[in-house]
């Protein structure tokens, strides 16, 4: 699972560790606009990418990485599933995201990873910098005079914690119903039929409220208001949410940028605001005409090896 996860860790050509994980984001970063396509922003927050599931949709995410151009990446937790990886599932759209981040750091794009619940043993490395990628577990930004603080969200969920055999149950069973949904999917197709998410239709039939504040989130709020913290993000819920609310007199914002999972969402910040962006479901994913972040397998990859070495001819 360390091969996989860490293309983003050898990426760096400069290998220097460092602690700082507070900074106030610069108006002018070096960036290679020239070669970036896509909506500026200042910051991109996305979490809940559950990379090496069947419940992953990885073309969304590359198609969204795509769409945009920021200054700070933030990758809020749950990125890479350790809670669900297997060595013989991790495909190569999969793949193409983690070569995409890193494609971006490599234009100047600055990559905060926050450590979440299902990629936790990367804790042990917070916090650390590589180059254009740090590992965090929190990240605070000072922007336009207003502090936010960024964290997956899981250290509030006593469940998690308290019965951490039950969370690894429930997501077993999810990967399951995601397998499930996946042979299903193409035979919906066949008919004419959109492609459905049975577990959020499932979810959305369970939880009538999802999209009030619970219990833990507004701990969070009070927590991160007595900090003061003008905004919070989150993730882990899956739920996307943008609510405000007063806590002892100080307003403060909360948002929840979802998850690439079910709602494909994404919080940004640009032009001095945060917002919360969607990507609908009914956009189809389209296919690359010609991509040049193609890897290649078997063979191939030993052939390319080989060209790579002064002494090619000789072999």
């Amino acid at each position: 699972m360390l091969g996989s996860l860490f293309l983003f860790l050898f990426y760096s050509k400069r290998n220097k560790i460092a602690t700082v994980h507070s900074f106030h984001i610069q108006k002018f970063v070096q960036l290679n606009f020239s070669i970036m396509e896509g909506r500026e922003l200042d910051v991109a927050v996305i979490s809940d990418l559950h990379l090496a599931t069947y419940a992953s949709k990885p073309k969304k995410v590359l198609k969204y990485l795509k769409s945009i151009c920021p200054k700070d990446l933030v990758l809020n937790g749950d990125i890479i599933d350790s809670w669900r990886f297997s060595r013989n599932y991790f495909p190569k759209n999969h793949l193409k995201v983690v070569r995409q981040i890193i494609k971006m750091m490599e234009k100047g794009v600055r990559v905060h990873y926050i450590t979440g619940n299902h990629d936790e043993f990367l804790r042990k490395f917070a916090p650390s910098k590589f180059g254009n990628l740090e590992i965090v577990n929190q990240l605070v930004l000072e922007m336009d005079g207003l502090k936010t603080l960024i964290f997956h969200g899981d250290i509030f969920d006593s469940s998690i914690h308290r019965t951490k055999w039950l969370a690894k149950v429930g997501a077993a069973a999810k990967g399951f119903l995601s397998l499930f949904n996946k042979l299903l999917n193409p035979v919906f197709q066949l008919f004419g039929k959109d492609e459905v998410i049975l577990y959020k239709n499932i979810k959305h039939r369970l939880i009538r409220d999802e999209f009030n504040l619970s219990a833990t989130e507004a701990k969070i709020l009070k927590a991160s208001a007595i900090q003061g913290y003008d905004t919070v993000i989150c993730g882990h819920t899956h739920v996307p949410k943008d609510k405000e609310a007063e806590i002892e007199g100080k307003p403060i914002r909360y948002i929840n940028c979802g998850d690439w999972v079910e709602h494909f969402t994404a919080a940004e910040y640009a032009d001095g605001r945060w917002s919360l962006f969607s990507q609908s479901e009914e956009e189809k994913d389209e296919e690359q005409q010609s991509d040049e972040l193609e890897i290649p397998e078997g063979r191939q990859l030993y052939q390319k090896i080989v060209r790579e070495f002064a002494f090619a001819n000789l072999i």
